[in-house]
């Protein structure tokens, strides 16, 4: 093992120690090395790092642990591959990161027959939870994994399954998460002509052990939950018009979907949300990373409702995972990428850890972003919206338009203890070939907003949020 020596007393800027960056070599080829998934188990904080291709072509990426005094380790277990999952698995104590099976004296055992797997989620089992769980590959790959003998049995094709479009869109499965006795998962395909409106690549999709059945077919690239403690999961993804918030809650067995801003734009694309992760942070308390910005998420649905959504901060960082370590909050990034030598200002592919505390968040960008309900979309008469957040930010402003040939008047309503008790706020007219567009007084914030438009129309309602 490879110790890259005692960083207790080593340099710290922000909150960044230097000393703890993983770097991949220089190829060729040349890839990048994100920072896949982390846990605290076994006294140890347990890093896995992921490279862009199943090829062997970071070398020095692997399993790394890392000590109390911040002493950072590579596992000789280490293997190149591509892998975002954690797990830990309680009827045998065992923690489950990437490919590797690691026990409470901090044995490691690899499951060599996924090693080639870009995995990126293993979940609790359905009907054998002490002996077995699910593992999923990026490119739709369900197993079945025995986690005493390590023996893998491959469940579906999911890509197939779900009817994922072939040719120049790939599968592209980001995580998982099961309970409630079922398995969903998210898949974030995304390009030109889902932009466009030509196909609808994306899934959201739940299994119950027999048929798979579709929930979305947007791009989606989280699903978390925490068990069967407050009856609720959470999935978070995008579309053209705004980020998207899907919410399981037990009570009435019903999926709801909320609508966030977008933080930026940078974030549009499949290859370009890696990987945003809902964590539990503190006690029973949620982190979400969504889009660009940082939320706190309560675990806790009333009247089938989600509450506690507030927005913290703004960021550019892919961020592949976060957890906490020894009373710290840790985010491990994707910091710089080669793209196989199309990035030539990058002479090293590698990325850092960033230690600190919840609350350090609050002094982030400040929260601010853009989206709406609509964007040029097909709206019918008194049909309303999805819910979009306003609760948590400044300046406030809404822009309406149609493609209609006659007046459409749109009403605004919200909902302000987010319980879903709806209250007019204003009716807005606006001509044929007309733009309206309305700024909320400073101060005001409901927690929700949604519109309905009194005819059959295109319509795009958009807010900006500074």
């Amino acid at each position: 093992m490879k110790d890259q020596g005692d960083t207790a007393n080593a340099l710290s800027i922000n909150g960044i120690f230097p000393g703890l960056c993983m770097k991949a070599g220089l190829g060729p080829p040349r890839t990048e090395c994100g920072v896949g998934a982390m846990v605290g188990f076994a006294e140890r904080l347990w890093v896995v790092t992921y490279v862009s291709s199943k090829s062997r072509s970071g070398v020095g990426t692997g399993l790394f642990e890392i000590d109390e005094r911040l002493s950072m380790t590579r596992r000789p277990e280490s293997y190149v591959g591509t892998y975002t999952n954690r797990y830990v698995h309680y009827p045998t104590n065992q923690l489950i990161i990437g490919p590797h099976v690691i026990d409470a004296e901090r044995n490691v055992r690899t499951i060599e027959s996924l090693l080639e797997i870009r995995l990126c989620s293993t979940m609790t089992h359905l009907t054998d939870p002490d002996r077995k769980v699910y593992m999923l590959g990026m490119e739709g790959e369900l197993f079945e994994l025995d986690v005493g003998t390590l023996k893998t049995a491959r469940l579906a094709e999911l890509a197939e399954v779900l009817q994922v479009p072939g040719g120049q869109v790939q599968a592209h499965f980001k995580a998982a998460y099961s309970c409630f006795g079922r398995v969903v998962v998210a898949n974030n395909s995304y390009d030109e002509r889902d932009f466009r409106g030509e196909q609808s690549s994306g899934r959201l999709a739940e299994w119950d052990g027999g048929e798979w059945r579709i929930l979305d077919r947007s791009p989606y690239v989280e699903v978390a939950g925490r068990g069967g403690f407050a009856g609720t999961m959470f999935a978070t993804g995008w579309d053209r018009a705004s980020a998207l918030l899907n919410v399981y809650t037990e009570a009435g067995d019903t999926w709801t979907r909320y609508r966030l801003p977008k933080a930026s734009h940078t974030f549009d694309h499949m290859w370009q949300t890696e990987w945003p992760r809902i964590r539990e942070v503190d006690h029973e308390r949620f982190l979400m990373d969504c889009h660009g910005m940082f939320y706190e998420l309560s675990p806790w649905a009333y009247g089938g409702r989600v509450w506690g959504v507030r927005p913290i901060s703004t960021h550019l960082w892919v961020l592949g995972d976060f957890c906490n370590y020894r009373g710290m909050l840790v985010l491990g990034s994707d910091g710089v990428s080669c793209l196989g030598g199309d990035n030539v200002l990058c002479g090293e592919p590698m990325s850092a850890l960033w230690f600190g505390k919840t609350d350090d968040l609050w002094r982030f960008g400040k929260p601010a972003g853009w989206g709406g309900p609509w964007w040029n979309a097909d709206v019918k008469a008194g049909a309303p919206s999805d819910p979009y957040l306003m609760t948590g930010f400044d300046k406030k402003c809404l822009h309406l338009c149609h493609e209609s040939a006659e007046k459409v008047a749109f009403t605004v309503e919200v909902d302000f203890l987010g319980s879903g008790e709806w209250k007019t706020y204003e009716t807005f007219p606006v001509p044929p070939g007309r733009y309206v567009h309305h700024e909320f007084a400073d101060g005001f914030s409901a927690h929700w907003v949604r519109l309905t438009a009194d005819r059959d129309c295109a319509a795009t309602a958009y807010l900006t949020y500074t």
